[in-house]
């Protein structure tokens, strides 16, 4: 393993990326920094990124071998080791919101950024990213943000979270993910926020839907049965959860 630690980068991600082209890089790569300028999510949404509070996370996973059809298992193994690292720092109430949101109790306080780079049908290697807000205090523009420091109402250290984070993912994705695929599967919706809870949805039309979430499907989708009974399957941005 080689870790990278930068004063400041506008996305991990985007460097990683980069620096994966001009070299050849060992498998599970980091680069780490606590100064991200231009942060992003699921399809190009902004990350807000205080100066020096906050982790954000790259590494390179080689030899992945993951068919395509089966990729949202990387996104389970990800996810699964995110929340057993926050465990262990005693994080309350954690949950996955879908597809890639980190959550305590109804607040976000991380976010999943996949990159996958393929190789015919399968999945070769991915860039995987997270963010996790650590000692920022507020947020303006994501009102349902929140942080380390607000939840424990103390400062948190950077460096031993940092370390912890990348033990229990360099774990995870040593196992045959897809191997495993059940069990995952299992695991990530008894975290799945929601799952089971009537709600409501906001879809890409701006219709009002009501039902409860079920589960996700093996191509990652969310499944939804609404309350006249029709079980739906909803797609990344296809649809949103009002809580």
């Amino acid at each position: 393993m080689q870790i990278i630690k930068l004063d400041a980068t506008a996305s991990t991600n985007t460097y990683l990326k980069e620096l994966s082209t001009q070299t050849n890089l060992n498998d599970f790569t980091v680069v780490m920094t606590k100064n991200q300028t231009a942060g992003r999510g699921q399809l190009n949404s902004k990350w807000e990124f205080e100066e020096g509070k906050n982790l954000a996370i790259s590494f390179l996973k080689k030899d992945l071998a993951i068919p395509v059809d089966k990729m949202f298992v990387l996104s389970i193994s990800v996810s699964l080791a995110i929340l057993e690292a926050l465990q262990t720092l005693g994080v309350p109430n954690l949950s996955v919101k879908w597809p890639n949101d980190i959550l305590s109790g109804n607040s976000k306080i991380g976010g999943i950024l996949i990159e996958n780079m393929l190789a015919g049908s399968k999945i070769k290697r991915s860039i995987i990213g997270f963010g996790l807000n650590v000692n920022q205090v507020a947020f303006n523009y994501a009102p349902n943000a929140s942080s380390l420091i607000n939840i424990f109402g103390s400062e948190q250290n950077l460096e031993n979270i940092f370390g912890i984070l990348v033990d229990h993912l360099y774990r995870h994705l040593k196992r045959p993910m897809v191997d495993m695929e059940e069990r995952l599967y299992k695991s990530y919706e008894s975290n799945l926020f929601k799952n089971g809870e009537h709600s409501h949805f906001l879809d890409q039309d701006k219709n009002m839907l009501s039902g409860s979430i079920i589960g996700v499907s093996k191509s990652g989708k969310l499944k939804v049965e609404l309350d006249d009974g029709t079980l739906r399957e909803f797609g990344l941005k296809e649809v949103q959860l009002q809580y």
